[in-house]
């Protein structure tokens, strides 16, 4: 059995995920930066999942190999061979550790049961729900550790018709300038339901009382991303959501130790 990655009582005051891992030293969305966010404590990690020119889902967030790797142009136009020559860039100087771009069976294989997995498949592939579900049905045992997450809800149906039991959830994007909260939550909650999501993420600028409850109204929990900080740590928690994304994961873990202290 792995992880339990849980969807009921909360047994901590908040789950903490680390995004993309604890890129220190190592770069994010690589297996060593994922197994560092184990060793500090996270519950889970949360990876970023695109498709290969053949078809091969990788893990890596950017569609420009330049903004993060060694090489150029678009990972849509790579292989999954052609990926193997890439160096995944290093955020410590002079690192003589070469890091490359996993595939997403790679990761599973390997923290897979060690700590929750929240996968996010960017798409915009609509095979990319096929391909991904594929794979998660080769690691059955896994899925009560892990959640699907995406901005499309098309995306979120088509994976949970292939993995019954895998938590749906929807990624809601920053609000734009004209957007109130009403209508945050409005939005939220109904393309959750859209997407027969277990929870939608908000980020802090769009949390509050009136829209956490109007989304839990509709029967969908409100988790968060983008969580950076103590104040928003404290909204998260004042708010009961039970699950954070954060860039900065010691902050995160230290902030939990004093609600438990």
């Amino acid at each position: 059995m792995g992880v339990r990655f849980s969807q009921g009582p909360q047994l901590l005051p908040l789950q903490i995920v680390a995004h993309r891992g604890a890129p220190d030293p190592a770069p994010e969305n690589t297996i060593p930066s994922f197994e560092r966010a184990i060793e500090l404590g996270a519950d889970a990690v949360e990876l970023d999942v695109r498709l290969t020119s053949d078809r091969v889902p990788v893990v890596h967030h950017y569609l420009y190999l330049g903004q993060a790797t060694d090489a150029s142009g678009p990972i849509f136009g790579r292989t999954f061979a052609e990926l193997r020559d890439v160096q995944v860039l290093c955020p410590v100087p002079n690192s003589s550790t070469d890091y490359r771009i996993p595939s997403l069976d790679e990761v599973l294989t390997t923290i897979g049961g060690r700590i929750g997995l929240e996968i996010e498949i960017k798409g915009p592939e609509a095979e990319s729900a096929e391909i991904v579900g594929t794979v998660l049905c080769r690691f059955r045992h896994l899925w009560e550790s892990i959640e699907v997450t995406s901005y499309e809800p098309a995306l979120l149906l088509a994976v949970g018709e292939r993995c019954p039991g895998v938590a749906m959830d929807l990624l809601f994007p920053r609000s734009e300038d004209w957007m109130g909260l009403d209508v945050v939550a409005y939005l939220a909650g109904h393309r959750g339901r859209l997407a027969h999501a277990r929870a939608v993420h908000l980020n802090p600028g769009q949390l509050s009382l009136d829209v956490v409850s109007a989304v839990r109204r509709q029967g969908i929990e409100v988790h968060a991303w983008g969580v950076n900080d103590r104040q928003a740590l404290r909204m998260a928690v004042e708010l009961k959501v039970p699950r954070v994304c954060t860039d900065r994961l010691r902050q995160a873990l230290q902030f939990r130790e004093g609600l438990l202290s």
